[in-house]
């Protein structure tokens, strides 16, 4: 196994390569503006790490979102590019359980992103002790999404997220409402690879690669166009 990793749904461009056991590469670069201008480069960049060819791929893991319309397309399309070209299946998982499964926290939680617009794109979590772990040695977390993916204010989810440790940027963005906000800030690709790995070696389905939107794009189509040719 060879999963080729990458998201796009945050303003962190990552990819990653995961040998369905261990990370083998990977690379993230923070920058908002430059989804489509950095994603190759970085596939390239992590190939090369890796010493492998992309023709040895076995499976591409997206970040399907949430995330804002115009970056979230970069990464999808890209890898469903990929797939295509190399004859090999896409596996889609939820950006948020990816930053999820990179805390360290234990119980329930809060993942929160940054959505614009002065809003977040939030679930939350349990995490708990893996079983038949030894109890002198800290155990593996096993984490579970216990609400569905979500896009709100603030202040409109205080009382829910009340008193829970958050992770991510939207929690940093707003420490009023996210009472203990930590880190990772972005979601990486190796978090995706890793929880896809394990996802695949349970015999477990993952989710098709598509947008998880959760709001209409930014751009709209004018409802009035102006008539410039001659009646």
């Amino acid at each position: 196994m060879l999963l080729l990793a990458l998201d796009t749904a945050t303003p962190a461009v990552t990819v990653a390569l995961h040998d369905g056991t261990a990370l083998v590469a990977e690379s993230s670069q923070v920058d908002a503006r430059r989804h489509g201008e950095l994603l190759l480069p970085a596939v390239d960049r992590v190939l090369a790490e890796a010493g492998a060819r992309l023709d040895a791929v076995t499976g591409i893991v997206v970040g399907v979102g949430p995330g804002p319309y115009t970056g979230l397309r970069v990464g999808l399309m890209t890898a469903d590019t990929f797939g295509l070209a190399l004859g090999v299946p896409v596996h889609g998982v939820c950006t948020l359980d990816g930053l999820a499964y990179e805390t360290s926290v234990e119980g329930p939680f809060v993942v929160a992103t940054d959505a614009r617009r002065k809003e977040v794109y939030w679930a939350r979590y349990e995490a708990r002790p893996s079983p038949g772990h030894s109890a002198s040695a800290r155990p593996p977390l096993v984490c579970t999404r216990i609400t569905d993916a979500a896009v709100d204010r603030p202040a409109d989810i205080a009382e829910a997220v009340a008193g829970l440790p958050a992770v991510g940027a939207g929690a940093l963005l707003y420490p009023e409402v996210f009472g203990d906000p930590r880190g990772p800030e972005h979601v990486s690709a190796g978090a995706l690879a890793a929880l896809a790995a394990e996802k695949l070696a349970a015999g477990e389905e993952l989710l098709e690669p598509r947008p998880l939107y959760l709001r209409r794009p930014d751009a709209q189509v004018p409802k009035n166009y102006k008539v410039v040719t001659p009646q």
